[in-house]
């Protein structure tokens, strides 16, 4: 039986680097949806499909199969049985994986892959509907939430630690919390906290003090 990890929350809450710190230590297969769709989107240009024929990508789905790996404690991603890892960060993937997410069908899809990967391995996920739509009996619920001013300070430094000065903090400011508000309203995929997640404010919290409070539950409830 797979033990699954559902850890949902806004943009800037440390949820990403979180998961991928807890799946090596406790050695749980990171399911990224990102890379899942980045896998449609590599497929796509494989198959020569133009960006805006979404009927072709929609008929395209059925004949790709994607797989999540972790070997040598490395989080690998397969397309019909290739490793594409690194080739689903190329320009040419990056250029229209936007618009290929945002076909419904494809989320629908990948939710199905994501699930069946979830049938034969332990796995922990990432996003904004994790917990509430795509494994709604996850074994482990968590909601990892900051404040605005947290996740702008954050978006801030790393913006800082790129090279990238052109953005002011009430710049970032606005964009996390106009990215809240539509998060929050989508049609699919919206960000909402389960009745069952466990509530974490990371916002007075290091990236291991946050990690370790989530191994902990895993641990006891594996236990």
């Amino acid at each position: 039986m797979s033990f699954i990890v559902a850890i949902d929350g806004p943009a800037g809450s440390g949820k990403g680097t979180v998961t991928e710190i807890v799946s090596k230590k406790l050695n749980l297969t990171n399911i990224g949806s990102g890379a899942a769709y980045r896998c449609v989107a590599l497929a796509t240009i494989e198959n020569n499909i133009n960006i805006s024929d979404t009927n072709k990508i929609i008929d395209l789905l059925d004949k790709i199969n994607i797989e999540y790996k972790k070997e040598n404690d490395k989080d690998l991603i397969y397309l019909n049985g290739i490793d594409v890892t690194k080739r689903i960060r190329e320009s040419d993937v990056a250029k229209i994986v936007s618009q290929v997410s945002s076909i419904k069908e494809v989320r629908f899809k990948l939710n199905d892959i994501f699930r069946a990967q979830a049938k034969s391995q332990d796995v922990i996920m990432e996003g904004r509907d994790i917990g509430t739509y795509v494994f709604p009996n996850a074994d482990v619920k968590i909601y990892l939430d900051a404040s605005i001013e947290e996740r702008a300070n954050r978006r801030l430094k790393q913006n800082e630690e790129l090279g990238i000065t052109n953005m002011s903090y009430e710049e970032i400011y606005n964009n996390i919390k106009l990215r809240d508000k539509n998060d929050k309203e989508k049609e699919i995929g919206a960000l909402k906290q389960a009745e069952d997640a466990i509530y974490i404010d990371s916002s007075n919290m290091t990236i291991e003090e946050v990690a370790n409070r989530i191994i902990q539950i895993i641990n006891k409830k594996r236990a």
